[in-house]
């Protein structure tokens, strides 16, 4: 009886084997950067949701923009970051602040309850106090509701912070110009602690540097469309 059986042509053979050896260098040399912390420029972690979001602000330096974004990566990292709350509920309001005190569960300060809210987890009393400074709408005294909470005034309020000099006793926006966003992180780390150089690193955090080099590249873009 005659063997019917077909063999894999050499054009066939060749594409195979070719795929397998790519699928292993790309393996080889991705594993080679992972451990020299050489990661492709355009590799960004699929954990930062937070930072992919872009901001409702419009305008704006794109060094500072892309440092607001990077905040949101490690201080909310969700799809609405916005309206998040500590614990990952969302407040339906944002009028002004939720002001809703939850229990922490993790890290040093488990136990207590903090009411950090929106994309760069201002608790009640830093919104407040940041919010007197650089609201761009304040309310009137005689019509009193609290200074609204909305996306883009969470985002002018942060906004107008950053480029403070006298808030953080450096020109933020000329060290990342220089590409020191170690630097940057570091002194920011007290007002947000999952920045590295506190108290509440989480996955995130290592990876910001990478993060906002690459945020500033998306920025950099867009302003130049303009």
């Amino acid at each position: 009886m005659a063997n019917t059986e077909t063999k894999p042509d050499f054009l066939e053979q060749f594409v195979e084997k070719l795929l397998v050896r790519s699928v292993i260098l790309f393996g080889i040399v991705f594993l080679m950067m992972h451990l020299l912390d050489k990661r492709p420029s355009f590799w960004v972690p699929d954990s930062a949701i937070g930072a992919k979001t872009p901001l409702v602000m419009r305008g704006g330096d794109p060094y500072i923009r892309a440092l607001m974004r990077t905040i949101s990566a490690s201080e909310s990292n969700v799809r609405n970051p916005y309206a998040v709350l500590y614990g990952g509920d969302y407040a339906a309001d944002l009028s002004k602040h939720p002001d809703r005190c939850v229990t922490i569960v993790a890290g040093p300060n488990t136990g207590n309850c903090t009411t950090a809210a929106g994309r760069y987890q201002f608790i009640t009393s830093t919104w407040l106090e940041e919010a007197r400074r650089y609201h761009p709408d304040p309310p009137t005294l005689l019509f009193w509701q609290g200074y609204s909470f909305s996306p883009e005034y969470q985002d002018q309020v942060v906004y107008r912070w950053l480029n403070d000099s006298q808030a953080w006793g450096v020109d933020l926006r000329q060290s990342l110009k220089k590409g020191q966003i170690s630097t940057v992180l570091q002194r920011l780390s007290g007002t947000w602690t999952s920045l590295g150089y506190g108290i509440e690193d989480n996955a995130n955090t290592s990876e910001l540097p990478r993060v906002y080099r690459q945020m500033l590249k998306e920025e950099l873009g867009q302003a130049a469309k303009l």
